[in-house]
């Protein structure tokens, strides 16, 4: 089992930027792919970040590239992601994943991931 909790969250300006981490527990962190998701209202949950355990591979939805930054600190069981040059259409609640597979590639399917933390909000201002 893992466990997540993600936390920074917050109101924020158009323009500005926000760091969100996730904070992991249980066996086996450190040898999974982890994502990072988000649901705006109304939306589906979808993709933005994924890095492989060992962070040597990471991918981005082309609608983030190169305004996030997706980061893993393995020794403090944490996964962070850098947001900068928000927009408004980045609100939504953002969620952190663990891939279900151990050692495995990196996914961008939700159903690759079978442990979820609860979510922190997003806003972004006009």
């Amino acid at each position: 089992q893992v466990q997540l909790v993600e936390s920074g969250g917050g109101l924020v300006s158009a323009g500005g930027s926000l760091r969100i981490s996730c904070a992991a527990s249980g066996r086996s962190f450190t040898n999974r792919a982890m994502g990072w998701f988000r649901q705006g209202s109304g939306k589906e949950r979808e993709f933005v970040a994924g890095i492989t355990w060992s962070g040597g591979s990471i991918y981005y939805a082309d609608s983030v590239k190169g305004r996030f930054t997706i980061s893993r600190d393995n020794a403090k069981n944490t996964v962070y992601l850098q947001m900068n040059g928000l927009k408004p259409e980045d609100t939504a609640v953002y969620y952190c994943a663990a891939d279900r597979i151990i050692g495995g590639s990196l996914r961008t399917t939700l159903a690759a991931y079978a442990y979820w933390g609860q979510g922190t909000q997003v806003t972004v201002s006009s």
